[in-house]
């Protein structure tokens, strides 16, 4: 990938509630604090950055210097990186660190990273004090298209992925495209199946712009252009839905398209061995796979969904499940809803449907003869 010109791109989130933008920049990071008074955020404001160590080492430094240079008061905390981390214990280290330098409800906290930095930083944010701004600053693909966006923060429990947790949506989203050039290709993969999903659940363009792309596993297969509209259209399709739900109380539940599957191979294989981009890439193959039995879409689909799974060099496998743990996980997910599992189901590519219909003889059948 070459450099991106550096032109910018804002793209509004107009929630009813503190409406905020999500501003793309290449080499972004050098104007972070510019755009955080643009905001309204007042100079010599406490800032507490959270990262891990390999994105710090890379670009904390970076962002700490622009903050500085626009007058703000920085303190940075390193945590181990990995969704392991992703606890209330995790949540107690940022919570300690805030007490240490000394933030207040005039403060704001900044996650540098990825997905579980954002997840973590954001609830911790939530809880702090009854609730302090932050600010989002995704180093991921995956977090760029998809984690930044749209308020939701938590941490897992031993039972589940995410289930503590709160809405609580960021002040401003700032992703800066070069900081992708240090990401592995395996992270990179990982963030395109969130890319794939847009595709499938609402913008239809986009996953024939994916499909006409000759290579997707890495982003030096990318020309700059292609990179932009990619991560433009998933965040504009984020944003639309949040706009209509913030709270996930209706249609953006189907932003959890491949995710109850997905969750159930992070839970029962262990966080950390299938990255979250993975899980859920087998998550919609196998939501696929139900909605041809339940004949919701058709044949040719779902195979055009499989080639660009597999395009992106994503897993295609179901991974080796014990079958009697697998529904009690799925009953567990907090999508379930007066006792009822929801599925996000595709109809065609663009368009799914939610359903609560599926009934648990019909789960119980479809996993005793999952096999892709």
């Amino acid at each position: 990938m070459t450099a991106l010109p550096n032109l910018t791109s804002r793209i509004k989130v107009p929630i009813q509630r503190n409406p905020y933008e999500v501003v793309i920049r290449n080499q972004g990071l050098k104007s972070a604090g510019e755009e955080l008074i643009a905001t309204g955020i007042k100079k010599g404001t406490k800032c507490l950055i959270v990262s891990n160590p390999e994105v710090a080492e890379k670009y904390a430094q970076t962002l700490i210097s622009s903050l500085i240079e626009s007058g703000f008061d920085s303190t940075i905390l390193v945590l181990e990186a990995g969704e392991e981390q992703k606890t209330l214990e995790g949540i107690s280290q940022i919570h300690d660190a805030a007490v240490d330098a000394k933030i207040e409800r005039g403060s704001i906290m900044i996650a540098l990273g990825g997905g579980v930095v954002g997840d973590m930083t954001g609830f911790a944010a939530a809880t702090w004090l009854r609730g302090i701004s932050f600010v989002q600053v995704p180093t991921t693909l995956l977090a760029m298209v998809d984690a930044s966006v749209g308020g939701k923060t938590g941490v897992n429990h031993s039972r589940g992925k995410n289930l503590i947790g709160a809405f609580h949506q960021p002040k401003i989203v700032l992703i800066d495209p070069y900081t992708l050039k240090s990401l592995p290709d395996r992270e990179f993969r990982a963030g395109m199946a969130e890319v794939i999903k847009y595709g499938v659940i609402g913008d239809k363009r986009l996953f024939e712009i994916l499909e006409n792309i000759s290579s997707l596993d890495s982003l030096n297969n990318l020309n700059d252009n292609q990179l932009k509209e990619i991560i433009e259209r998933s965040v504009t399709a984020k944003a639309n839905i949040v706009a209509k739900d913030e709270l996930e109380s209706g249609i953006r539940a189907i932003l959890n398209y491949g995710h109850t599957f997905g969750h159930v191979i992070e839970n029962l294989c262990g966080y950390g061995n299938y990255l979250h981009g993975e899980a859920v890439a087998i998550g919609m193959l196998a939501i696929g796979e139900l909605a041809l039995i339940k004949k919701n879409w058709k044949k040719e689909d779902a195979i055009r969904q499989y080639n660009l799974i597999k395009k992106v060099k994503l897993p295609t496998r179901w991974p080796d499940l014990d079958l009697d743990k697998v529904l009690p996980v799925l009953m567990g997910d907090k999508k379930v809803k007066d006792g009822n599992l929801r599925f996000i189901m595709p109809k065609t590519i663009g368009n799914v449907e939610i359903r609560d219909d599926i009934s648990k003889t019909d789960i119980e059948k479809f996993l005793s003869r999952i096999n892709f």
